[in-house]
């Protein structure tokens, strides 16, 4: 397993909330940098439009930085 993949199982396997903020940016850094673009599909509408809006806001972000972003969000927010 590689340093992306570690860190997406450690996040699956998490089981303290993860604040609201902290998961938009997780869930964006991963659909980028698994160049995953199809429309988020969460029951509530609010809840896909900040999906949306945290894929916007990283949109110009390549997939080998979106993991290397993602790792580093785990090791500094999660595992502090």
């Amino acid at each position: 397993m590689d340093r992306f993949e570690v860190a997406v199982a450690y996040v699956n396997s998490y089981t303290d909330p993860i604040p609201a903020d902290l998961l938009l940016k997780l869930y964006a850094y991963y659909k980028i940098a698994n160049q995953n673009f199809e429309h988020p599909g969460s029951q509530s509408e609010l809840i896909n439009a900040f999906k949306a809006n945290a894929l916007i806001q990283a949109q110009k972000i390549k997939p080998k930085k979106a993991m290397q972003l993602y790792i580093e969000l785990v090791d500094n927010q999660l595992k502090k």
